[in-house]
């Protein structure tokens, strides 16, 4: 196949949970060699979280772990043995990326630490992910992606008018994170391309966050004011929100108007033009000062219709229109199946099993997912043996010693 854009580049792997694998699953994507260290003694809090392949548990069998490490090698070292910190470290000078994302310090305690691998691999670029950064008075507290989301402001817009601050829902501060980690990793290549150094990149989850709430940062920075809770309303757009549909409790569809010729033609889409020319609607003004009214119009005609006859009946008139997919609608998306999104590789325990994939496609440079993830262990001996070149009696050796444990 085509060259993928991180074809013999190596990434040495120590992350764990969601945030850094989420890092290193773009570059194996983008076609980086990426190797899990991984160990008995410290499962990643990733295989054990449900759900399981056939709802049985197993570390091999967990869905969340085997979405984030696709296409990864997994060698199971135990980080806590001088002879496995050895192991690292050889692996690490044969590698061009490490990534990481303990809490502050941590790597540096294991004896890990970029200035302690940079004597090993002079020209490494690494990407350390954590809670609040490296350095600063909040650097030791314990940071994960769910606390991440209200520090950085979003919970306060999260909910409806006139209530708290509402859950999102999702650790965004996770998977964000993991973006930036991969972006940062990306820009470091071509540094080192263009000078011939490394790097070390400090990414703090609050701050990647941060910078995803540029509209109320702004409107204190310049006001001295916050945006008020509004549920799914737009500050500018009318109708905007989400809206019941026929069927059950799930059955929902989101329409968004943002000029006045979308406004006219939903008019006519449900059978009311009329409201076109209503004063309380005639303008973006006056539809926000009647939203409530227009949002209980909008669901008379959406609750007495499938979330997909909505669609199509807004979207060919122009309108912005679309369902609320539910977990089994995104699993079985004729759309995604067709642009190759979903994928199903075999894995060496359970089989087959519907994946989100690659959300991108580059004509020059294609990717795709090479192998579902990894079992544990799974590439120990064939990376000791053909990466850093143990013979099979120093492997033996070490298998006895409990080193790959």
């Amino acid at each position: 196949m085509a060259q993928r854009p991180l074809d013999g580049i190596r990434v040495t792997d120590f992350t764990w949970a969601w945030a850094g694998p989420y890092c290193t699953l773009q570059m194996a994507h983008l076609g980086a060699e990426v190797i899990r260290i991984e160990s008995q003694k410290r499962t990643c809090v990733s295989r054990a979280i449900p759900s399981f392949a056939d709802d049985i548990p197993g570390p091999n069998r967990a869905g969340y772990f085997n979405q984030y490490n696709q296409g990864k090698k997994s060698l199971q070292l135990d980080l806590g043995r001088p002879e496995g910190v050895e192991i690292a470290k050889k692996l690490v000078a044969k590698s061009d990326i490490v990534v990481q994302n303990f809490s502050a310090g941590a790597i540096d305690r294991m004896g890990l630490g970029y200035e302690t691998l940079r004597q090993v691999k002079p020209d490494l670029i690494m990407i350390s992910i954590c809670g609040y950064g490296q350095t600063g008075p909040e650097r030791q507290y314990m940071g994960y992606g769910p606390a991440s989301v209200p520090l950085a402001g979003i919970s306060s817009l999260t909910g409806y008018r006139g209530l708290g601050p509402a859950e999102v829902g999702i650790s965004y501060g996770d998977p964000n994170a993991g973006i930036f980690g991969a972006f940062a990793a990306l820009a470091a290549l071509a540094y080192r391309q263009r000078t011939g150094k490394g790097v070390h990149v400090d990414l703090a989850l609050w701050e990647a966050l941060l910078v995803l709430m540029p509209e109320g940062l702004l409107d204190y920075a310049m006001n001295k004011t916050q945006p008020e809770r509004d549920g799914n309303r737009d500050r500018w757009m009318a109708p905007h929100g989400c809206f019941k549909c026929k069927g059950d409790d799930d059955k929902w569809v989101t329409i968004a108007c943002g000029t006045e010729a979308e406004w006219q033609s939903l008019c006519k889409a449900i059978g009311k033009p009329e409201l076109a020319t209503d004063k309380r609607f005639a303008n973006v003004v006056t539809r926000k000062a009647n939203e409530d009214a227009l949002e209980e119009i909008i669901t008379a005609w959406t609750k007495e219709r499938d979330r997909w006859e909505v669609t199509e009946a807004l979207q060919k008139g122009g309108v912005a229109a679309f369902p609320s997919l539910s977990n089994k609608d995104m699993a079985t998306n004729p759309h995604l199946t067709a642009r190759g999104y979903l994928v199903q590789k075999e894995h060496p325990e359970v089989g087959k099993r519907i994946h989100a994939g690659i959300p991108w496609h580059m004509s020059g440079t294609p990717c795709e997912v090479r192998a579902a993830a990894p079992v544990r262990g799974q590439h120990t001996e064939s990376v000791l043996r053909d990466i850093l070149g143990l013979s099979e009696t120093e492997i033996h050796k070490l298998r006895d010693g409990q080193v790959l444990y």
